[in-house]
């Protein structure tokens, strides 16, 4: 289910997995890495260890283009319920700005609810692109889950 509201990106899917499994898939560079981006897409290298004030960077290679990163800052680290951090693209569109990540994990049986918001996004279509990223994303998440 996906919704924008104004220019926040506003997402929530149901993962296969328990609360605990899902933040250590969304959290672990190792496997952050084999399911980030949208289809094609590679990480080629991340920094990325949670924790309050800490900055991380994912270094991103679409199927064809050059290597791009993604840099940000943690905000919010509250395993295994809820985490924050802010997104910048390296270098950015100049359509770009930084927005802020928010994902939120809650229990549902064995399976596991994330409710995902980012923005405030400078245009619809900068929105867009975000909202097909994350949903690829999260597709391959599912199919490493699956």
């Amino acid at each position: 289910m996906q919704a924008s509201d104004g220019l926040w990106l506003r997402m929530t899917r149901v993962l296969p997995a328990g609360r605990t499994e899902i933040w250590r898939v969304m959290t672990e560079p190792g496997t952050l890495a084999r399911w980030w981006g949208p289809k094609g897409f590679t990480v080629p290298g991340l920094s990325f260890e949670p924790r309050v004030g800490e900055s991380f960077r994912i270094a991103m290679q679409p199927p064809e283009g050059e290597l791009f990163h993604l840099d940000g800052e943690f905000r919010e680290v509250e395993p295994p319920s809820r985490l924050a951090y802010t997104f910048r693209w390296d270098p950015p569109n100049p359509d770009d700005r930084e927005t802020l990540v928010t994902l939120s994990f809650r229990d549902r049986g064995d399976d596991t609810e994330v409710e995902l918001t980012q923005g405030v996004f400078a245009t619809p279509e900068r929105l867009e692109l975000h909202d097909g990223g994350w949903t690829e994303s999260f597709e391959k998440l599912e199919e490493l889950l699956g």
